[in-house]
């Protein structure tokens, strides 16, 4: 049996990805030790605490992995793309290292001086939620061009490790606050911008090699496309905290009970999400023995997979949400009292969601980044005009969510439609390490 057990593994990490088991299993960390976190923190804090909190991981994961994720992508792709051809990539790195240095500068300048605008609003008067903001957007910056740098060099177990890290840290941080009885958003704020700090420290620890000398390396190296990823990064972010956001923006005095609530209803509806990355460490290694000679075939067989699972676990997770889910909500956050059909509108919102997320990749894949930001763009928009035609909350930004999902799913999927048509350039390849190497922070 064990004999059998050791050949079956072998036979997968032949035909997987490189890297794909160790950043598979740093995914399944990171995914549920930040649910655990976020049941933790939620669970310790209580009426405005507990929204300002709520708003202050929806502002740093907008900005956080939407700014620093699509350097991170590029930075790997380039720095392989050097290692095949023996080069060294210190100069790619530390051209990146310029550029996102420049823009989390620019971010941490624009968080502090426009912090008077949001400070009492969804921060509710938490001053320490704002320097968290601030220490964070410099710990994502540093984490993500580490991440692009050991994935560039094929370093791909730290940097599973590093993802695993983040999430254990973070908790860690959350255990001991809850355990001395701590209330303070900021306190919890601070576990999550110290968090990427940890993570950088443990996974390059041993590490050498990593910054060889090589030829100067010009930004377009990086990516003409680096823009368009950009944009459609935070977008895709700004899209899928678009309710957690709104709620924090849109509530009155006489709405802070209900937002307090909101914040809970909002992680238990994205239990979805949590199981799709759940998927993208365990079914990418069997999309892998797809790529073979015909990859037009290959690419939408694997396509094809992949959608029929993610929208399987969104279709569960709906009806879960409309059925069960306050039950479950009530199991595992005090003070639970939203009812299914918000809770369902929301697994609603997040199923498409990860939907549109999934064919979002294999626009990318097929070098569609623009469509992809314009996708997401409409999404965005279709947000706010659903928003603006409900009243009163938690519902209108229930409904914004839904109807800004299912937008950007459809200008998603059309926009592949039209882009496939002209053939598929490379195989299966691109849309597995796309998704593979593309952690989505819930």
């Amino acid at each position: 049996m064990k004999a059998h057990a050791n050949k079956f593994i072998d036979r997968a990490r032949d035909v997987a990805p490189e890297g794909t088991f160790a950043v598979g299993a740093g995914l399944i960390v990171a995914a549920i030790t930040a649910y655990v976190f976020v049941i933790v923190a939620l669970n310790s804090l209580v009426g405005a605490n507990k929204a300002a909190f709520s708003a202050f991981w929806a502002f740093i994961f907008v900005a956080g992995p939407g700014l620093f994720l699509p350097i991170e992508q590029e930075v790997g792709r380039a720095l392989a793309s050097r290692r095949a051809k023996g080069l060294g990539g210190k100069p790619l790195v530390m051209r990146a290292a310029q550029l996102g240095g420049v823009l989390t500068a620019g971010m941490v300048i624009i968080t502090l001086v426009a912090a008077p605008l949001y400070v009492d609003g969804p921060f509710q008067g938490d001053w320490l939620l704002v320097v968290s903001l601030a220490i964070g957007l410099v710990g994502f910056y540093a984490m993500h061009l580490t991440r692009g740098t050991l994935s560039g060099n094929g370093r791909f177990r730290p940097y599973g490790e590093m993802l695993a890290a983040e999430g254990v840290a973070r908790l860690a941080g959350a255990i001991v606050l809850a355990s001395l009885g701590t209330d303070n958003a900021g306190a919890y704020g601070m576990c999550i911008a110290l968090a990427p700090f940890v993570a950088v420290l443990f996974a390059l620890r041993g590490q050498r090699g990593l910054l060889l000398p090589g030829p100067t390396a010009p930004y377009s190296e990086l990516s003409n496309s680096l823009g368009w990823l950009l944009a459609g990064s935070v977008l895709m972010q700004l899209l899928a905290y678009s309710a957690l956001l709104g709620i924090s923006f849109l509530e009155t005095g006489e709405d802070k009970a209900a937002a307090a609530a909101f914040a809970s209803a909002f992680f238990v509806a994205r239990i979805p999400v949590l199981l799709f990355q759940a998927v993208q460490g365990t079914l990418l290694p069997k999309l892998a023995s797809l790529a073979g000679a015909g990859r037009q075939n290959d690419f939408l067989t694997g396509l094809k997979q992949l959608l029929i699972v993610v929208t399987g676990i969104a279709a569960i997770g709906t009806v879960a949400a409309f059925t069960i889910g306050p039950a479950v909500g009530k199991i595992l956050f005090k003070d639970f009292t939203i009812d299914n059909r918000d809770l369902g509108l929301l697994a609603l919102g997040s199923g498409v969601f990860i939907i549109a997320l999934t064919i979002a990749q294999a626009l990318i894949a097929l070098r569609g980044h623009r469509a992809a930001a314009l996708a997401w763009a409409l999404g965005v928009v279709g947000f706010l005009v659903g928003t603006a035609l409900v009243d009163g909350l938690p519902l209108e930004v229930e409904i914004g969510f839904v109807a800004g999902a299912v937008i950007a799913t459809v200008a998603m999927a059309t926009s592949l439609a039209l882009r496939m048509r002209k053939g598929i350039p490379d195989g299966i390849e691109p849309l597995i390490t796309a998704i593979e190497h593309e952690p989505l922070e819930i």
